[in-house]
C-alpha cells in the first residue's frame, strides 16, 4: 500500500526530495560588481546563486582572518575575495566546498592560483568556515562543485592579479598595461619587480575593476591547471594525521553510539535503561523521541560512555523494545515478484511516445524482448558515519561534522532541535568516502541532540552495522525492454517499461526517476517510456551518479542486444543512433551533443583495439554514457573461465569533461569509478525483508579486492566547453561495457545486476 501523505515515509521523501533539487542544480554564473569606497574594500566571491558576489567589508573580513591565522595586521592583509588572502606572510586560499576524496580541496585553489598567476609552492590551502553568505552554497553532490565554481573562482584570481598590478604601477608611476606577472611578481620592462606579498597592503586600499576589464587565460596559457598536482592532505593522510570526523578529540568529550529500530520508523516502547546505566564506562542512557524524519532525527535509545569500546560494549546488552506500528514493512523479494509480474501486463503510466512504436515493432525484421532488474546499492563509505557535538550552556551549538551539505546539517538540526541556525557554528571536516550519503545529516542530528541531553561534548561513532542498516541506499529497479531492428540492422523502435518505488504513491523515490533522455536510447525514432510505481516506505537516496548507475546497465545493455540481433558491429551501431554532430539542448553546453560522444566511443575503442582478434573465453566490451554533463565511453577486456568465473584485463576509458583541470585528480577519479563500478556489478546488493536490511557487513556485502582490480587506461578529450565534474560520469559505463564483453565471449547474457545473483564470480 501506498504511503499516507503525513508518514514518516512521506516526510522523509519530501525532505530527500529537496536535497535532489539541491545537488542536481545548475547555476549560471556571473560576476556582479558596486563602486566601493577606499576604507570599505568589499570581498568577492559569495558565489551565491552560483556566481559573484560583492559581501563583507575589508575590515570585517580581517576580524575573521586574524581568528583563523593570526599573522597579520589588518592594514598588511589583501583579502579581494572570500577565498583569499595574501598578506606579508604569504598566499592563503580557502578551500570552500567539502572534501570527500574527489580532490576539490586541490583542484579549486588551483583554479585561483592559475589566473592570479602564482607558484602553487608559494600556496597555502586551508578549509574554510561554513558560510552562506561567504561563500554561497557549500555542498558535494551531482558532480557540480567545479561547474559551479569555475568561473567564479577564474574570475577572483584575474581580479586579485589586476589590482596587484594595479597597485604596482601606481607606485612605479607606469601604465599598469605595460606589467606583466610571474610566479607571484609584478614586474615591468624597466626593471621594477614586485612580490605579491610587498603589494598586499597597497592592493587593499585599491579599487575593484569593472567585469568587463578583465581578461582570463585562455587554455593554452596555463601552466599550473592540466598538470599532475598532487593532493594537499596526501602528506597528512599518509602519515595519519587527524584530518577526519573519527579523529576529533574534545577536552572532557565523552562518546556515544544510538541505536534506532532496524524497520524504519519504529519508536521506542521501552528499554533496560537502569542495567545499562549500571554497566562499567556508561555515563548516560536514555531515550530520545526524534521527529520522525529519517533525514534528520528517528527515534532511539542513546548510551554515552567514557569511552568508544565502553559504549558499544554496553549497547550489547541493550534490549529494546519497539513500536513497530508505522514502521515500514518492505520486502525486496516481494517486490520483485511483484514487478516481474507486472512487466508486460497494460496499465502502465506513458512519459514519453514518440513515433509509431506498435507499427515499428510489428514490422521490424527482428524483435528482442528482455527484462533487467538491478538491485538496491549500498554506499558503504569505508568511514562509518560520526559526529562531534557541543552543545554549551548559553545554548550555542559547535559541531565538528564530515558532510557532504554543512550548510544544509545547519538547518536540519536547527529542525531537529527547535534552535535557531544561528546559534550553531559547524566545522566541515575531510570525509573517508560519501557516494552520496553524507548528503544527509541524521548523525549530525543525532550528536547535537545527544549532546544537548548531557550538556557535554560528545562524539558519535556509527559501527559498519548502523551505516548499512540504516543507509538511504541506491534504489533497485525493473526494465521490461522491447526493441527492434530493421532488414539493414538499423534501430528502429524502442519500448521501455520502467518499473521503480514510491513513498508517496505519486513520485518515484530519490535516484528513482528515469527520465526519457536518460541514455542515447530516445534518439530512436519510434520510442515509448512508461513507468509503473510500487509501494516503498524505506528511505532510498542518491548515490554515486544517481539514476545513471543504475540506469546504464540496462540500457547499454539493450542497445548491444539489437546490435547483435541486427548482425551489427556494436560501435557502429551506436554511431548510427548518434547520427550527425548536434546538441541535443541548442546553446547548453551542459547538454548531450552526439559529436563529442561519438568522438569519445572512437576514442575508447581506437585505443582498446576494438575488432582485434581475440582467444576463445575473451572479447571486448563497449559502452556509452551521458551524465552530470560529461561524454564517457569504456571498453571493457574480459575473460570468462570454467564455473563462470570472470577476470576483467583491462578498462580503456575515454571521456570529454572539458579541460582537465588537475591531471593527477582526473585520472584518480577515473581508476576509482572503475573500481567501485566494478565491485557494486560483481556482487553487491541490499535486500530488505520486512522493512530490515538483512547485508549489515562487509562479510554479506564483498569489496573489491586490489588483486582483483582490473588495469585502468583513460584518455581525455580535452576540449574548450566549461568543465564538468568528474567523480560521478566516469562509473556509469563500466556495468554494460563488462556485461557486453561477457555475451561476446560466452554467448550469456547477463540481466541482472549483481551479476552474482547469475552465478557469475572473480
Amino acid at each position: 500500500m501506498s504511503a499516507r501523505p503525513d508518514s514518516a515515509a512521506a516526510r522523509t521523501a519530501r525532505s530527500l526530495q529537496s536535497l535532489g533539487e539541491l545537488v542536481l542544480a545548475r547555476q549560471a554564473p556571473s560576476l556582479h560588481t558596486q563602486q566601493l569606497d577606499r576604507r570599505r574594500f568589499l570581498q568577492l566571491t559569495g558565489l551565491a546563486g552560483g556566481g559573484l558576489m560583492l559581501g563583507f567589508s575589508l575590515r570585517e573580513s580581517h576580524a575573521a582572518d586574524q581568528r583563523i591565522a593570526g599573522d597579520a595586521a589588518a592594514g598588511e592583509v589583501f583579502t579581494p575575495s572570500a577565498c583569499l588572502r595574501i598578506s606579508s606572510s604569504g598566499i592563503l586560499i580557502y578551500a570552500s566546498q567539502p572534501e570527500c576524496g574527489q580532490g576539490v580541496k586541490t583542484t579549486l585553489p588551483m583554479i585561483i592560483a592559475e589566473e592570479l598567476d602564482v607558484a602553487w609552492a608559494d600556496v597555502e590551502v586551508q578549509v574554510s568556515a561554513v558560510s552562506q553568505a561567504a561563500f554561497g552554497q557549500q555542498f558535494a553532490g551531482g558532480s557540480t562543485s567545479v561547474p559551479r565554481m569555475w568561473a567564479p573562482m577564474r574570475q577572483a584570481g584575474a581580479v586579485a592579479r589586476a589590482i596587484l598590478i594595479e597597485a604596482a604601477a601606481r607606485e612605479w608611476g607606469v601604465a599598469a598595461s605595460e606589467c606583466s606577472t610571474e610566479a607571484g611578481r609584478v614586474m615591468h620592462p624597466d626593471g621594477h619587480e614586485a612580490s605579491y606579498l610587498s603589494l598586499a597592503q597597497a592592493a587593499a586600499l585599491m579599487p575593484v575593476p569593472e567585469a568587463d576589464t578583465l581578461r582570463l587565460k585562455a587554455r593554452k596559457d596555463f601552466k599550473l591547471l592540466g598538470t599532475h598536482v598532487t593532493g594537499v592532505d596526501n602528506h597528512a593522510l599518509v602519515t595519519g594525521q587527524p584530518l577526519f570526523g573519527s579523529d576529533q578529540q574534545l577536552p572532557g568529550m565523552l562518546h556515544a553510539t544510538y541505536m534506532k529500530c532496524p524497520a524504519i520508523g519504529g519508536t521506542v516502547r521501552s528499554a533496560n535503561l537502569d542495567e545499562i546505566r549500571a554497566l562499567p564506562g556508561v555515563e548516560y542512557a536514555f531515550v530520545l523521541a526524534g521527529n520522525d524524519n529519517a533525514t534528520e532525527l528517528l527515534s532511539g535509545v542513546a548510551i554515552v560512555a567514557r569511552d568508544t569500546w565502553a559504549a558499544l560494549s554496553a549497547r550489547r546488552s541493550l534490549r529494546v523494545e519497539w513500536d513497530e506500528s508505522s514502521a515500514a514493512r518492505d520486502s525486496w523479494n516481494a517486490s520483485r515478484t511483484q514487478a516481474l509480474a507486472l512487466a508486460d501486463r497494460p496499465g502502465a503510466e506513458t512519459l514519453a511516445d514518440t513515433g509509431d512504436i506498435d507499427a515499428a515493432l510489428a514490422g521490424a525484421a527482428a524483435k528482442v524482448e528482455s527484462v533487467y532488474v538491478h538491485a538496491f546499492v549500498s554506499h558503504v563509505q569505508l568511514e562509518p558515519q560520526n559526529c562531534t557535538a557541543w552543545y554549551r550552556a548559553d545554548g550555542t551549538l559547535e559541531l565538528w561534522a564530515s558532510t557532504q551539505t554543512p550548510q544544509r546539517a545547519v538547518t536540519n538540526v536547527a529542525s531537529a532541535l527547535g534552535i535557531e541556525e544561528a546559534a550553531i557554528t559547524l566545522h566541515q571536516l575531510r570525509m573517508g568516502g560519501g557516494f552520496g550519503r553524507r548528503l544527509v545529516n541524521d548523525p549530525v542530528c543525532e550528536a547535537a541532540a545527544i549532546s544537548r541531553e548531557i550538556g557535554k561534548p560528545v562524539k558519535l561513532q556509527w559501527t559498519r552495522e548502523d551505516d548499512m542498516s540504516h543507509d538511504f541506499p541506491r534504489v533497485g529497479g525493473f526494465h521490461a525492454l522491447k526493441g527492434g531492428v530493421d532488414d539493414s540492422g538499423r534501430a528502429v523502435a524502442w519500448q521501455d517499461h520502467f518499473i521503480t518505488f514510491s513513498a508517496d504513491g505519486k513520485n518515484p523515490v530519490a535516484g528513482g526517476n528515469l527520465s526519457a533522455t536518460a541514455d542515447v536510447a530516445h534518439l530512436i525514432g519510434n520510442f515509448r517510456l512508461m513507468r509503473t510505481q510500487l509501494p516503498w516506505q524505506s528511505p532510498c537516496g542518491l548515490w554515486r551518479a544517481p539514476g545513471a548507475s543504475a540506469f546504464s546497465f540496462p540500457l547499454q545493455s539493450f542497445l548491444h542486444e539489437l546490435s547483435v540481433a541486427g548482425g551489427r558491429d556494436h560501435l557502429e551501431f551506436l554511431l548510427e543512433i548518434l547520427g550527425e554532430p548536434r546538441w541535443l539542448q541548442e546553446g547548453n553546453s551542459r547538454s548531450l551533443h552526439t559529436g563529442r560522444a561519438a568522438a569519445v566511443l572512437k576514442l575508447a575503442a581506437e585505443q582498446a583495439g576494438w575488432g582485434r582478434p581475440m582467444p576463445a573465453g575473451r572479447a571486448l566490451g563497449l559502452a556509452f554514457y551521458f551524465s552530470h554533463a560529461a561524454h564517457v565511453a569504456h571498453v571493457a577486456e574480459v575473460s570468462v573461465a570454467e564455473g563462470r568465473r570472470l577476470t576483467v584485463h583491462e578498462v580503456t576509458v575515454a571521456c570529454d569533461v572539458g579541460p582537465i583541470l588537475n591531471r593527477s585528480g582526473a585520472e584518480n577519479q577515473s581508476e576509482g569509478s572503475v573500481i567501485d563500478g566494478l565491485s557494486t556489478l560483481l556482487g553487491q546488493k541490499l535486500t530488505h525483508e520486512n522493512g530490515r536490511v538483512q547485508e549489515r557487513n562487509l562479510d554479506r556485502y564483498p569489496l573489491l579486492r586490489i588483486n582483483q582490480a582490473p588495469r585502468v587506461r583513460t584518455h581525455f578529450i580535452e576540449s574548450d566547453y566549461p568543465p564538468t565534474g568528474l567523480g560521478e560520469p566516469m562509473l556509469p559505463p563500466l556495468a554494460p561495457a563488462v556485461c557486453n564483453a561477457v555475451f561476446t565471449a560466452t554467448g550469456h547474457r547477463i540481466r541482472t545486476m549483481p551479476i552474482s545473483d547469475e552465478g557469475y564470480s572473480i
